[in-house]
């Protein structure tokens, strides 16, 4: 594994290169995190991964576009500071509120909780994860959190 690189798809066949990475730019840890996110933010456009694929010593992520990301008021930049990783209610009434921010040494730390259908968030308990994803804008890893049975975002 040497190279991974995002493409979009257009809906119609069309395969256009979004972003790439090399190994001696990131780490195969981190290679393997990002193919774990449902999402991949990145120049204020959200991407949804419709396919992880293999060929030779690439790793391909597929995406469809899917329009302007949308800000929430306490999203912070992590750029410098470390790996982290946002736990966030998936709730758009509470415009998908902060509940907690994991600092993590490694990128494998961060794939522990990307391998997760429930986490237990600190001082909450038990949450089920709704989707995941890297933003690549702020330098950070968002895990959508609901509370275990709930449906729906509201």
């Amino acid at each position: 594994m040497k190279k991974l690189t995002y493409f979009v798809h257009d809906g119609k066949d069309n395969y256009e290169p979004l972003y790439e990475y090399t190994i001696p730019q990131v780490g195969i840890d981190e290679f393997y995190a990002r193919q774990l996110c449902t999402y991949f933010i990145i120049k204020g456009s959200q991407y949804e991964l419709i396919s992880n694929e293999m060929v030779g010593d690439e790793e391909i992520l597929v995406l469809e576009d899917r329009g302007k990301n949308n800000y929430v008021l306490d999203e912070k930049s992590y750029r410098g500071m470390g790996i982290h990783v946002e736990l966030r209610r998936y709730k758009e009434s509470e415009n998908y509120r902060l509940l907690t921010t994991v600092p993590c040494r490694t990128h494998l730390d961060v794939i522990r909780y990307l391998l997760k259908d429930i986490i237990d968030v600190p001082g909450i308990g038990q949450m089920a994860v709704t989707s995941t994803e890297v933003d690549e804008d702020r330098g950070v890893y968002v895990l959508y959190l609901k509370v275990i049975g709930e449906n729906g975002m509201e």
